[in-house]
């Protein structure tokens, strides 16, 4: 039994993105366009792949299943077409990137102009989310990631500062009325601005000095999900609610300003820097391959 392979590309789109509507507006395609490669492929396999409603579409068990072995099976026959491209004069094509909102806010920008400016012909393409998902089932070339969360058959290569630390601080008019912690234990009688994982977890604040190491379970007014709300807790401790953690180079604007005072900065942990991180096959597409490239030749 064959399929057309522009049916099949566009299943995995509209099951990618939750909707018809959706995968349209990603793809540049038609809402009815994909509707209707979908119901031929459903006709050509005799089964039922997406249940749609109104407002989205979930898979079928049969619908998983395709997209669980299609997903890398179209990466592949992307990879294969990108030889071609290898023999242009300027890569083209298409980059799709998978990174934490870290990443995205201090590392890539000191990055993406400039590659976009030296490979006209590449569209980079940047998700950023929190949640460790599998890259190439979500259709991503490659990922930014730190060590702890690196798949082990991936080929994983520095990108950005080698060395970041988290930073806790406060606005001044705040640590004026309710002092200045001298230990990292005092935090527990601090207004603690604290972040949440979507999973739900809550991490400790870890501090480090002379090889001790102190985890706190702080408390506070405030809890923000981990991505794009963390300006939130960052504008909240500037106006003086209280005591925010964070990365050092995110705090760096306001503590530089005055805005923000260090609290316990001889406590504060540093740790490796991020990875770009890709499946460890041979043929690589040609806009990775270029932004691989560029990154290393970025490196001192």
């Amino acid at each position: 039994m064959t399929a057309n392979l522009a049916d099949l590309t566009a299943f995995v789109a509209v099951a990618r993105a939750g909707g018809f509507r959706g995968a349209a507006l990603a793809n540049g395609g038609s809402a009815s366009s994909l509707s209707e490669a979908v119901r031929r492929l459903e006709t050509r396999l005799g089964v039922r792949l997406l249940n749609r409603s109104t407002r989205s579409v979930a898979l079928t068990e049969a619908g998983a299943r395709l997209l669980e072995r299609l997903g890398p099976a179209l990466g592949e026959v992307e990879a294969a077409l990108d030889v071609a491209n290898g023999f242009r004069d300027r890569p083209a094509g298409t980059l799709r990137l998978n990174v934490p909102l870290s990443a995205a806010r201090l590392v890539l920008p000191s990055i993406v102009p400039p590659f976009l400016a030296a490979y006209p012909d590449i569209v980079l393409e940047v998700i950023a989310e929190e949640s460790f998902v599998d890259m190439l089932a979500e259709g991503c070339d490659a990922g930014i990631r730190y060590e702890e969360r690196l798949e082990l058959d991936m080929v994983a290569i520095p990108i950005g500062p080698r060395v970041q630390r988290f930073a806790a601080a406060a606005a001044p008019a705040y640590l004026d009325q309710r002092g200045r912690p001298e230990h990292p234990r005092d935090l527990l009688g601090h207004a603690c601005l604290r972040g949440k994982f979507a999973s739900g977890a809550m991490p400790a604040w870890e501090f480090e000095r002379d090889g001790e190491t102190i985890k706190v379970d702080t408390s506070g007014p405030l809890i923000v999900r981990i991505g794009g709300a963390v300006e939130l807790a960052v504008d909240a401790a500037v106006a003086g609610s209280g005591v925010i953690y964070l990365f050092e180079d995110w705090l760096r604007p306001h503590l530089d300003s005055g805005a923000l005072e260090p609290v316990l900065q001889a406590w504060w942990p540093s740790f490796s820097g991020p990875y770009l991180y890709y499946p460890s096959r041979r043929q690589l597409p040609t806009p990775l391959r270029a932004f691989i490239d560029f990154t290393q030749a970025l490196r001192p």
